[in-house]
């Protein structure tokens, strides 16, 4: 062995040595580079009970907004139940929602399906006007928030759409929709519904 590898070999065993000193001696350095190592990523949420608290009965008070995206200040109201029941052990449910007021009447249908795989909710809404089903909002609860999202056309141009679920609790929630015309810059609330559970949860929409 030459000068030059002994002397590279002597220095790696002088690192190793010093190495294996400043760990004994000093536990907590060997705990603070365990610790900065990265953490697994966690699970994601399992969600496929968050609608579990719109089963049964509720009394419906609608407040909608007449003429969206156009400066409108003119609010409608209403006054009605809704339905919901469960399908598939909760990873689905269908809403029969029915409200009447001074500017008409409201008959629509809510069917929320779970998807296990992304873990979010997909919401379509049809109306007894048109019988179809519209395209999904998309989305998912945090910290018991529910936001759902999509684009849909509206007077001839693609705007986004935001439903909002909030303050819930076992007899009560409150649900809102809003429009954007400006990739979500801003919003415009254009229906706001509050409900409260009917307490025997028998009765049907009418």
């Amino acid at each position: 062995m030459n000068t030059t590898n002994l002397r590279f070999t002597i220095a790696l065993v002088a690192c190793a040595l010093l190495a294996s000193v400043l760990g004994f001696l000093c536990p907590a350095c060997v705990s603070a580079q365990a610790t900065l190592a990265p953490a697994p990523p966690a699970p994601p949420r399992d969600g496929q009970h968050d609608f579990d608290f719109e089963a049964g009965t509720w009394k419906i008070r609608l407040k909608r907004l007449l003429h969206p995206l156009t400066g409108s200040t003119t609010w409608v109201e209403f006054d009605g139940t809704s339905v919901t029941r469960k399908v598939w052990d909760g990873r689905a449910w269908l809403e029969e929602f029915e409200t009447t007021g001074p500017s008409g009447h409201i008959e629509g249908l809510t069917l929320r399906l779970y998807n296990p795989q992304s873990h979010q909710w997909s919401l379509y809404w049809a109306n007894s006007k048109d019988g179809t089903l519209g395209q999904p909002t998309i989305g998912e609860f945090t910290n018991g928030r529910g936001e759902f999202f999509d684009q849909e056309p509206f007077d001839g141009r693609v705007i986004l759409v935001c439903y909002v679920w909030s303050e819930i609790t076992p007899n009560s929630a409150h649900f809102e929709q809003s429009f954007s015309a400006d990739g979500g810059k801003t919003w415009e609330v254009n229906w706001i519904t509050d409900q409260t559970r009917v307490p025997d949860g028998s009765a049907k929409a009418h």
